[in-house]
């Protein structure tokens, strides 16, 4: 079963799963059949390890369910930094420069070192994507707090494309502080990327609507809201969104501003 989706016992087909695992390649997780992680430090929230090293990757991605009164001091620090996103609910976030209250689509960038708290700030629950990696030093260069909702950031043409857009939420392309940036893309129905792309940083993605069949490697993959997919280093990658309503949107995570360690 999945706490997402409340089935218990036995179904009335064979088992059965969209999700794909090649370590180090990519890995697709359906919603159904993830389950619960426990974890301390989180009090009255359901918590899923999405993305982690164990798959290949450089960073750990979460799902998090806040319920009513659930809370957590301490997320990242000791050289981690972290990223938090609210999909829906609100939730109330602190660090050691900023107490701010977020509600859907609102973010927290809190730099390594310094953790981010957070408590439901509502009576309903709060669901959450969360992202934290150890911070690459840059020797000149810091990153700093940034908190905002991505519903106060433009959508901008992907790549000079009138039906793909994309909205970044931290300013690394202007500091290089920043190792790391957070985007959201949406694709209208047809849309597509420009071409396959074939490159050195990893993505964490997380589908916030629509459906897609998405290139990973050389397999064509159906994807959809509630999937999560890791792309590991030089995996070829691109996707054309499908359906009938809804444009496909995906926040991802993407590591830049750094060169090769040798």
């Amino acid at each position: 079963m999945s706490y997402l989706n409340g089935q218990t016992g036995y179904r009335d087909d064979l088992l059965a799963t969209r999700s794909v695992v090649k370590k180090e390649n990519y890995v697709l997780i359906e919603p159904d059949g993830i389950v619960k992680n426990a974890i301390p430090g989180y009090e009255k929230c359901d918590v899923t390890i999405l993305g982690s090293p164990q798959m290949g990757a450089s960073f750990a991605d979460y799902l998090v369910t806040v319920h009513e009164g659930g809370k957590n001091p301490a997320f990242g620090g000791e050289g981690l930094e972290s990223f938090i996103y609210v999909m829906e609910g609100s939730i109330t976030v602190k660090n050691a420069d900023k107490e701010e209250t977020l509600t859907e689509g609102g973010y927290i960038y809190s730099p390594a070192s310094n953790a981010i708290s957070f408590v439901n700030a509502g009576k309903e629950d709060a669901k959450l994507f969360a992202y934290k990696r150890r911070y690459d030093e840059l020797a000149g260069y810091s990153a700093y707090t940034v908190v905002g909702n991505a519903n106060d950031l433009p959508w901008i043409p992907y790549e000079g494309m009138e039906n793909c857009y994309i909205r970044d939420f931290l300013p690394a392309a202007e500091n290089f502080g920043f190792d790391m940036n957070m985007h959201i893309l949406k694709f209208h129905l047809g849309a597509s990327h420009g071409y396959i792309e074939t490159h050195i940083q990893e993505h964490g993605m997380y589908f916030l609507t629509g459906s897609a069949m998405y290139r990973l490697d050389n397999d064509w993959v159906p994807v959809k809201k509630g999937d999560y997919v890791f792309m590991d280093a030089y995996c070829p990658q691109a996707c054309y969104a499908v359906g009938r309503e809804e444009d496909l949107t995906y926040i991802y995570s993407k590591d830049c501003n750094r060169d090769v360690k040798l």
